[in-house]
């Protein structure tokens, strides 16, 4: 269901942005332009000194949360079960609308929310940046919008506003998509689980057998896979004018290598999307990732050892300083 709607709802409002991060920034930013009052929660860093340059109130977060009637959680999805009680306690047991950025907390059951608060998401399908650029040029993106508690019985109501308070909704280019906080959980980590470690395990292979086996040099073969920049105007082309139809602006012969190998290579990987759905939406991953992060992180820091030493990472940074990017 795409669903539309203005901010009318929110005026009057406190709104704490908790995390003045990518997200945080851009979103309180784009809400007082919006007209709304914005105050900001964070912890005593940059961030915070940075939201106090921007002209905003900052407070701990806590004392953000008991000033606030809509209380936005845009805080890194591994920092928010850490401090979640501490927002509810500062709450209370007041009419109050918490809203998250993202499912993963609540669908997994890692944050549960009390009963007696609107509990809803809005979920930008953009970075940080991309939301203040195109609310520059008066321009909307997507959203996905759920309620996971509809205390108020307007629950969808103030969802929708928050999607139109931070320029998503209402405007050219803009979509609202209504889902549940699960599902919009699994399609975000399964696009991380299989799009883009396919994308990434492809370019090791490639690099790897271009290199070692035809003698290739590494800068050709980087420059062709993604260095020219090629590689981010094909996604443009693709959000603008979908997968298939951009494939008409490439040559006869690339469209036919892409289309038939796309079809041989679909049962391999209709496998590993199969496998990988089945295990986020079980939990296993979410519990595989707290108990790393409780283990104090150690495959995840092998893994990135591994990454920087391959010949891949190497030979990209001898390119990238060849052409002055690092």
């Amino acid at each position: 269901m795409v669903l539309s709607g203005d901010a009318s709802l929110l005026k009057g409002k406190v709104i704490a942005v908790l995390g003045y991060g990518n997200q945080g920034e851009a979103q309180a930013k784009v809400l007082r332009d919006s007209g709304l009052e914005v105050i900001v929660g964070n912890v005593n860093d940059e961030y915070r000194r940075r939201a106090e340059r921007d002209g905003f109130r900052v407070y701990d977060i806590p004392e953000a949360a008991s000033r606030a009637d809509i209380i936005m959680v845009l805080l890194p999805d591994e920092v928010q079960p850490l401090v979640f009680n501490d927002v509810v306690k500062a709450v209370g047991d007041r009419d109050a609308v918490i809203d998250f950025a993202s499912g993963y907390n609540v669908a997994f059951g890692l944050i549960r929310p009390p009963d007696r608060y609107d509990v809803v998401m809005v979920a930008p399908r953009m970075i940080g940046a991309g939301i203040l650029e195109l609310h520059s040029k008066g321009m909307g993106y997507p959203v996905l919008i759920g309620v996971a508690n509809d205390h108020s019985g307007r629950a969808w109501d103030y969802a929708v506003a928050i999607a139109a308070g931070i320029g998503a909704i209402g405007r050219p280019g803009g979509i609202g998509v209504k889902v549940t906080f699960k599902q919009e959980a699994f399609i975000d980590l399964l696009d991380e689980h299989t799009n883009w470690p396919l994308i990434l395990a492809s370019f090791m292979a490639f690099f790897d057998v271009a290199t070692e086996k035809y003698g290739v040099p590494p800068e050709a073969v980087l420059l062709e896979m993604y260095a020219s920049g090629e590689m981010a105007e094909v996604a443009s082309r693709m959000a603008s004018l979908g997968a298939f139809e951009q494939l008409r602006l490439h040559s006869t012969t690339s469209q036919y290598g892409q289309l038939s190998r796309a079809f041989k290579f679909y049962d391999m990987v209709r496998r590993v999307v199969e496998d990988e759905a089945s295990q986020i939406w079980l939990g296993d991953f979410a519990r595989e990732w707290t108990l790393e992060q409780l283990a104090g992180k150690p495959k995840f820091n092998a893994l990135w050892d591994a990454a920087r030493g391959s010949d891949m990472a190497r030979g990209e940074d001898g390119l990238f300083r060849l052409l002055g990017r690092r």
